[in-house]
C-alpha cells in the first residue's frame, strides 16, 4: 500500500479545556475522510492541526512522510503554498478584484495555471470577469474552491465547504472535490454537518467526548 499523505498519532490539544486527546488519523492517496461531531467538539481545531496552522500540545503529524511541526517555518510555509489546499466556509476572496483575478493570484503563488475545465465543472466560467461583490454567495464559494484546486494540492482540507450552499450547488461542489481526489490521487479531509456530503466520503470519523472514532 502507498505511504499515507497524512499520518497523525497521539494528538492532544487544549484551549481553556481539553478538546481531544490521543487522536490517531491517517489518509492515503485517492482517499476522502469526513469528521463529524457537534459544534464545539474541536473538529475545526483538529483540521487546523492537520493542515499546518496549529501545532498540537502533544503528538506528531507526518505530512507527506515528514514530521510537519519539526520543520522550519519557511518549509511549513512552502507546504501550505504548494501542497495543501484549504477551503473554509468563509471564502476570503479579494472583493475589489474579479473572480478571474482571485484565481489567478493563487496560480501565480503556486506556479500553476488556471484550469478552464475546472471552471466549467464548477459552472463559473461565465462569471470570471465579474467583480466578487457582484456574485452570489454560492458563486463566490465556487470561485474560492476554484482558487484552491488551481494550486493542484496533494491534500484538500475543507471546513464546512457546502455550509452556505443550496442542495444542488452543494452536490456539484462535492462532485468536483471527489473527482479531483480520484483523478489526481490526492486526499480530502472534510469537516461537515451535512449528512449527505459526509456519506459520500470513503471514511467517516466522529469526534465526541474528546475521542476521534472511525465509524465502520
Amino acid at each position: 500500500m502507498s505511504h499515507p499523505l497524512l499520518d497523525a498519532s497521539g494528538i492532544s490539544h487544549s484551549f481553556d479545556t481539553e478538546l481531544f486527546s490521543n487522536v490517531d488519523f491517517s489518509l492515503h492517496p485517492s482517499e476522502s475522510a469526513v469528521i463529524v461531531g457537534r459544534s464545539g467538539s474541536g473538529k475545526s481545531t483538529l483540521l487546523h492541526i492537520f493542515s499546518t496552522f496549529l501545532k498540537p500540545d502533544e503528538g506528531k503529524v507526518a505530512l507527506f512522510s515528514k514530521d510537519l511541526y519539526a520543520q522550519k517555518d519557511a518549509d511549513i510555509e512552502a507546504i501550505r503554498r504548494f501542497e495543501v489546499g484549504i477551503i473554509f466556509q468563509s471564502h476570503y476572496l479579494f472583493k475589489g478584484m474579479t473572480a478571474f483575478e482571485n484565481v489567478e493570484v493563487a496560480t501565480m503563488l503556486s506556479e500553476t495555471k488556471i484550469d478552464d475545465a475546472l471552471l466549467e465543472k464548477l459552472e463559473i466560467s461565465s462569471v470570471m470577469k465579474q467583480k466578487i461583490g457582484e456574485l452570489s454567495g454560492g458563486q463566490q464559494q465556487r470561485v474560492s474552491i476554484a482558487r484552491v484546486l488551481s494550486k493542484k494540492p496533494r491534500i484538500i482540507f475543507a471546513d464546512e465547504p457546502t455550509g452556505n450552499l443550496d442542495n444542488e450547488t452543494a452536490a456539484l461542489v462535492m462532485d468536483v472535490l471527489l473527482d479531483y481526489v480520484k483523478e489526481k490521487g490526492a486526499g480530502l479531509v472534510l469537516v461537515t454537518h451535512d449528512e449527505k456530503m459526509a456519506a459520500r466520503c470513503n471514511k467517516m470519523y466522529t469526534l465526541e467526548d474528546k475521542v476521534l472514532k472511525e465509524m465502520v
